[in-house]
């Protein structure tokens, strides 16, 4: 099938992306990467009036050191920011996830902004940001504003952000030097949606866990932060840490689904065992991040 018709342009500002949203009444859609969006014009599922290709605008594909933390450009394509050098040392949890991420064909027009912006519940993106506490930063024309990642998922597919509305930038406070990484996924194929998946970052002073960000994927309608288990977990010694008896803690809130993929009761068996598996990893890690 081919798109139904629409307009296309491609802005050099933000605030010529902004005012071209504002004047398209919440019938435009922003495009990046391409990789979900093309798919859904192409089925018509997606029949926008004007597309907003926002390749063009300046400073979309940095990624910067700015007070207390790391700033990614919507734009910057999944492959860039697997190889960028800032994300690894700053941000490895970003890059662990990315490495999971579709395919190498898929992140090479993919963006970190597009992914985030997009809310997939059972991707890899979201949930990162949910997890290590990263702030979107939004723009129209009647200003900006930044919401935190964990306010901004509201449903399947849907966000807080408003029709007239541009990400412009994902911010990923620091963990501090020697932070643990948690991370892992379970999916019928690499590179598949993941069936069940943790992600996350350990904070520690020596072998104390000071601060505890961690989140599920594909375990219910948004990416969902696991707030009893950090609570529960912050403040302990590394090796008093118990993952098993976390797990119920890990669990509350969780609301996973059934599909043609798995059902329900595997999403909650297998990633009861996932979140165990995992955070132990974490916690015997030789080499911290």
């Amino acid at each position: 099938m081919k798109p139904a018709p629409f307009d296309y342009v491609a802005p050099r500002t933000v605030a010529e992306a902004c005012s071209i949203l504002t004047d398209a009444g919440g019938g435009a859609t922003v495009i990046a990467g391409g990789q979900t969006l093309m798919p859904l014009l192409n089925l018509r599922m997606s029949q926008p009036f004007v597309l907003v290709d926002i390749n063009a605008i300046a400073g979309f594909r940095d990624v910067t050191r700015v007070d207390g933390g790391t700033r990614v450009g919507p734009g910057i394509r999944q492959a860039d920011a697997l190889k960028n050098a800032t994300l690894s040392r700053h941000v490895p949890a970003l890059v662990r996830a990315l490495g999971h991420v579709g395919h190498h064909q898929t992140r090479n027009r993919g963006t970190v902004g597009g992914s985030v912006a997009l809310g997939e519940p059972a991707a890899e993106m979201p949930a990162t940001a949910v997890a290590l506490g990263a702030s979107i930063e939004i723009a129209s024309t009647r200003g900006t504003r930044t919401l935190a990642a964990r306010d901004f998922y509201i449903g399947p597919y849907m966000t807080a952000l408003e029709p007239d509305e541009l990400v412009t930038g994902i911010f990923y406070p620091d963990w501090g030097d020697g932070h643990r990484v948690v991370f892992g996924e379970v999916a019928q194929r690499p590179g598949d949606f993941a069936l069940t998946g943790v992600v996350g970052a350990l904070a520690l002073d020596g072998a104390i866990i000071t601060r505890a960000g961690l989140a599920w994927f594909a375990m219910g309608p948004t990416p969902l932060a696991m707030q009893q288990a950090e609570a529960a977990i912050a403040g302990k010694a590394l090796e008093d840490v118990d993952a098993t008896a976390l797990a119920d803690l890990a669990m509350a809130g969780t609301a996973p689904f059934d599909d043609h993929h798995a059902s329900a009761e595997y999403r909650r068996t297998v990633g009861r065992r996932l979140f165990v598996r995992t955070l132990n990893g974490a916690l015997k890690q030789e080499h911290a991040a």
